[in-house]
């Protein structure tokens, strides 16, 4: 094949979950540039959301915002049958919602938190794939693109369900990535650095200063960086790359 090295996404249908701010956000408004169809996820901040899309339509970009916990499974099959219904099949999904992530010891964990982390890193983005997938089937392309994190290789202390959840997040990927790849479908994964967002406004300064210590390219990570890598992994020229991980952190090896 030859590619022109445009890396358009023109013609395409992207659902981006938790896409109202941080990583997600970055992502989806970086598929709108490149002529996606978007459609915007939130469950709880619908102010940040709807700012999020006013930019994204400001800049001509064509999309909906719409309200669903992307951990239910009811909600999840509204969700898509909705964007179905005003965009179009999905042929892009970045299932990317989080809840908080606080690092404790083993012992102040409870059952219920780590069944949270299950629940949006590994249930979420299995009911979505498995709600879009025959979609993709049927159109002969698709693009899965999880969003996991460098502590699975780094093995991160104090971080027992969250690690986890994004060990299961990985594999299901790779499974993914063979079972789908004969429909001309790929599944990868981008495993970030710790990037500052919204999200990470109140953790301690002294762990930010340690960590920054461990980023050889000596600056901080933005969304932007996973959302250049995003746009890669959905473009046709990532055809034949599946069952990947793409660390972005800056040159700081998880292994």
């Amino acid at each position: 094949m030859n590619y022109d090295f445009t890396f358009s996404l023109q013609g395409h249908v992207a659902l981006v979950t938790g896409s109202s701010r941080g990583l997600g956000r970055a992502i989806a408004l970086a598929f709108g540039k490149r002529g996606a169809k978007v459609a915007f996820n939130y469950k709880n901040d619908e102010a940040s959301a709807q700012a999020t899309f006013d930019e994204f339509t400001r800049a001509g970009g064509e999309g909906m915002i719409i309200r669903a916990d992307a951990s239910d499974a009811g909600e999840i099959s509204r969700m898509v049958a909705e964007v179905k219904a005003k965009l179009g099949p999905i042929d892009i999904l970045v299932p990317n919602a989080t809840p908080a992530q606080p690092l404790k010891p083993l012992e102040e964990y409870d059952w219920s938190f780590f069944q949270q982390m299950l629940d949006f890193f590994v249930k979420s983005p299995f009911l979505l794939s498995q709600a879009i997938v025959p979609g993709m089937k049927k159109k002969g392309w698709g693009r899965i693109i999880n969003i996991g994190s460098e502590v699975f290789q780094k093995s991160v202390p104090n971080f027992a369900p969250y690690v986890s959840a994004k060990g299961g997040q990985l594999g299901q990927t790779r499974s993914l990535a063979s079972e789908l790849a004969p429909f001309g479908i790929t599944a990868n994964i981008i495993a970030p650095g710790w990037i500052p967002t919204e999200r990470h406004l109140h953790d301690p300064q002294e762990e930010k200063d340690r960590y920054f210590k461990t980023i050889p390219m000596g600056r901080w990570g933005v969304p932007d960086d996973v959302a250049a890598a995003a746009v890669y992994f959905a473009s046709e020229e990532a055809s034949f790359v599946s069952g990947q991980t793409l660390c972005v952190n800056g040159g700081s090896s998880p292994w």
